[in-house]
């Protein structure tokens, strides 16, 4: 086994789609986690699904590992490098195949963004729900399972991926799923392949579930003097049924970040942002039932946002919310959690973090999609200073402990990658051995992402 000759065939194949610079190293060896750099022996630019097949068969020939690189966005470290290996930029693979309007449905590869699909697809009024703020690459939420503010919704990228071309690690090509509304034929590989974090093959190609366009739509900012209240806002209307698109909470400190960041006004106090969709008279009844649920709980100081430029803005800041609370301490890193829990735990959940939270050394202003369960703490510290890693890493484990015993998970939408591994085997215990053993009879030489996700990887 040879990363050397691994190395050496790929360049002659690829020419100046392939680098061993120490630049392009790096910049395929970091994330937007709280890890140092990782960085591949080589990054390598694919445009078929068919070169895709001969990187895979070199590395699988030399024994070398082999990384899928999406936009680079992760908050888990999925997608660098701990032992090396040869990155799978996609970015040169970013079309969209085709468009089936009557259908509902499109086939893109994997490197398109989430915002470049979006502007593909206006001219069709149909549109891709999920929305996780970062412009991910479509392949990389498919395999980290993401999901975001609309999924309250319209689901997750396992609700809305349909189909997978897919190279195994032995160099074959399979198609999983079908165009269907639904199928009952054999095992859900697609529902497999969503969310492995390309430890069980390189995504070429996803069909997507689309979605028509609104006709209306309206948005909204609220205050609340405490956060229990807000929380108890979002559990009230989940449970009436309204069928609000997008509900995020923010709290009093990150209220004060997004003032600082994006010169706005904001009380310090917290806030729920939310959307409606449907027709214009539906999106009026859904906001008045909601505003009863807010008065009745103590909200105010209502902002709506009924133009298009206005609806971007307030997102663009609600999704811009985590390089917001970073720029309020210069120079910090983030670990950040990704507890999700059952609706009826939520409150409590959210209190037992805050109260956790001002305990401990490490300050963590919480936001997140309460309409999902879901919440984010985000814990600051000083890259410089090993002991406010240690303490964020403790108060994190600490939330994921909660939530789990709470009968939630510890990453609702992140992932896995190297953050959350540690407690894969308190989640899911002999299931966790399991999905190893389906890693193995696919990957039996580890090739593909290892270390990430599965145990003995």
């Amino acid at each position: 086994m040879s990363t050397t000759a691994a190395l050496s065939a790929l360049s002659r194949i690829f020419g100046n789609r392939f680098s061993v610079s120490a630049a392009e190293r790096i910049g395929h060896g970091g994330s937007e986690s709280h890890f140092d750099p990782m960085p591949p022996d080589a990054v390598v630019w694919p445009e078929t699904s068919q070169e895709v097949v001969q990187i895979v068969n070199i590395c699988a020939t030399e024994g070398v590992a082999v990384i899928g690189w999406g936009a680079g966005t992760s908050l888990e470290a999925q997608s660098q490098a701990p032992r090396g290996g040869i990155a799978v930029d996609f970015s040169r693979m970013a079309r969209v195949l085709e468009v089936r309007a009557e259908d509902m449905d499109c086939t893109v590869q994997p490197g398109i963004t989430r915002q470049d699909l979006d502007a593909e697809l206006r001219h069709s009024g149909l549109f891709f729900p999920v929305d996780p703020g970062a412009n991910a690459s479509i392949g990389g939420m498919a395999m980290t399972r993401a999901s975001g503010t609309t999924t309250v919704r319209y689901g997750t990228m396992r609700d809305n991926v349909m189909g997978l071309e897919v190279v195994l690690a032995d160099g074959r090509i399979i198609q999983t799923g079908s165009r269907a509304r639904k199928s009952s034929a054999g095992y859900d590989l697609t529902g497999l392949m969503v969310g492995s974090e390309g430890t069980l093959g390189l995504v070429t190609a996803l069909t997507l579930r689309l979605h028509g366009r609104p006709e209306a739509v309206a948005s909204a900012v609220c205050a609340f003097s405490r956060i229990e209240d807000a929380v108890t806002a979002v559990i009230e209307t989940i449970q009436s049924g309204i069928p609000v698109a997008r509900i995020e909470f923010t709290d009093a400190a990150t209220a004060i970040a997004f003032n600082a960041y994006k010169g706005t006004n904001w009380p310090a106090v917290p806030h729920l942002m939310v959307e409606f969709h449907g027709s214009d008279a539906s999106v009026a009844e859904d906001a008045r039932r909601f505003g009863e649920i807010v008065i009745a709980n103590g909200g105010e100081d209502f902002k709506w946002a009924l133009k298009e430029e206005d609806r971007r803005a307030l997102w663009a800041m609600r999704h811009e919310g985590y390089y917001a609370i970073l720029a309020s301490r210069k120079g910090a890193r983030a670990l950040v959690t990704d507890v999700c829990v059952p609706l009826s735990r939520l409150g409590e959940a959210v209190e037992t973090a805050r109260a956790r939270i001002e305990e401990s050394p490490i300050s963590g202003p919480i936001l997140g999609h309460m309409g999902d369960g879901n919440f984010h703490a985000i814990l600051m510290v000083d890259p410089n200073d090993p002991s406010e890693l240690d303490a964020a890493k403790s108060l994190s484990n600490s939330l994921v402990e909660c939530a789990l015993d709470m009968g939630g998970t510890a990453t609702g939408e992140h992932g896995v990658g190297l953050g959350k591994l540690a407690y894969m085997d308190r989640e899911h215990g002999e299931a966790w051995h399991i999905m190893g053993e389906i890693k193995r009879s696919l990957d039996p030489y580890n090739i593909l992402n290892p270390g990430k996700l599965v145990p003995g990887n």
